[in-house]
């Protein structure tokens, strides 16, 4: 039985966007719009099919990451449930008890109002259930930044889960932490999406055995349907990356004299890495390689030194080498410039 002071965490999954965001991570930029992906069934025969049952969102894995923040007291996912994608997530959902909400399309575009109607719900849980102490929010769009801010102003911890790519550098920043969607466990890391071929004006590829075709005419483009994207982000936008290792080494080196700034010498690598996912939600340095953050810590020895003390570990950020000393300045010498002799007042 869960104790009263127990954290306790709300889940809120925007589905539409997750599940499109996979896909496009799995399969190429733009492949659910092109392949029209939300028609298609993963249990039928043919390639799409094959593709979404690859793209699959583990539901389970994602609340089960929930759960190691706290009980689970709620969860909820927004979706038009009558699309065959999203419908076939029925199992899954209704064996962890995850409550649907279900949002129609209101727009040619594609759009059906869940960002909203999931801020809404998250604001009403807030002030009807005081004791919510985390909230999750499984999305990418920027439009859930306002979000994230109001619930950290009301004391609540926000955890974002996202897909690279698929992701918002705004709203990672605007989180207490973000994970991203391979970095859960139980999930395997996505293979590099497929890149799209180079194309001429006109839509053709760039083989030269192949003539270039004339470009569209303005009545061919405006008969185009509108393009469903998993945000409502303009393009680019949402283009977040993975940590490199070389932000990763900034981190460390700022997260270091950040805490020696409080004149204490040696550091608790724990509070260290806390420092860092405030600074940066996104950081994990299981992505970056390595198995435990010392291991992290201990590769970046030009930065930091750890000290072992029977199973404690400290660390501190490492001097930098004393400079040598420069060479004193000779002192300069004038040049003495023959002098001429006055002229006599008889001169003239």
């Amino acid at each position: 039985m869960a104790s009263p002071t127990d954290p306790r965490v709300a889940v809120y999954i925007d589905f539409d966007n997750i599940v499109i965001s996979r896909f496009d991570q799995l399969h190429g930029k733009g492949a659910w719009r092109n392949e029209n992906a939300r028609d298609a069934r993963p249990g039928e025969k043919g390639e799409l099919s094959a593709k979404l049952a690859t793209a699959t969102v583990d539901v389970g894995a994602i609340l089960d990451y929930a759960s190691s923040f706290g009980t689970v007291a709620l969860s909820r996912a927004y979706a038009d449930w009558s699309v065959p994608a999203n419908a076939s997530y029925r199992s899954q959902l209704v064996d962890r008890a995850v409550d649907l909400t279900q949002m129609f399309q209101t727009t040619k575009a594609g759009k059906n109002g869940g960002d909203i109607r999931l801020s809404v719900d998250v604001l009403e849980d807030l002030f009807r259930l005081p004791d919510l102490t985390h909230v999750v929010i499984v999305a990418g769009d920027s439009d859930y930044i306002a979000l994230a801010q109001r619930c950290k102003r009301l004391g609540r911890f926000v955890i974002g889960i996202g897909v690279t790519g698929g992701t918002s550098p705004a709203l990672i920043a605007a989180c207490d932490e973000y994970e991203m969607y391979d970095a859960i466990p139980g999930i395997e890391k996505a293979p590099a999406a497929p890149s799209a071929p180079a194309r001429r004006r006109g839509g053709k590829s760039s083989s030269k055995s192949e003539p270039a075709a004339e470009s569209e005419s303005p009545e061919t483009k405006s008969a185009e349907p509108d393009a469903e994207k998993p945000t409502g982000d303009s393009e680019g936008e949402n283009e977040s990356r993975e940590l490199s290792a070389a932000a990763a080494a900034r981190l460390l080196d700022r997260a270091l004299e950040l805490g020696h700034a409080k004149d204490v010498e040696w550091l608790n690598p724990s509070a260290v890495k806390s420092q860092i996912k405030r600074m940066n939600p996104s950081f994990n340095e299981k992505l970056l390689g390595f198995k435990t953050f010392t291991d992290f810590v201990l590769a970046h020895e030009e930065i930091a030194e750890v000290k072992v003390e029977g199973s404690q570990r400290s660390v501190r950020k490492r001097e930098a080498p004393a400079a040598e000393p420069e060479p004193p300045a000779k002192p300069a010498t004038r040049s003495r410039r023959a002098r001429k002799p006055a002229a006599s007042p008889d001169s003239d």
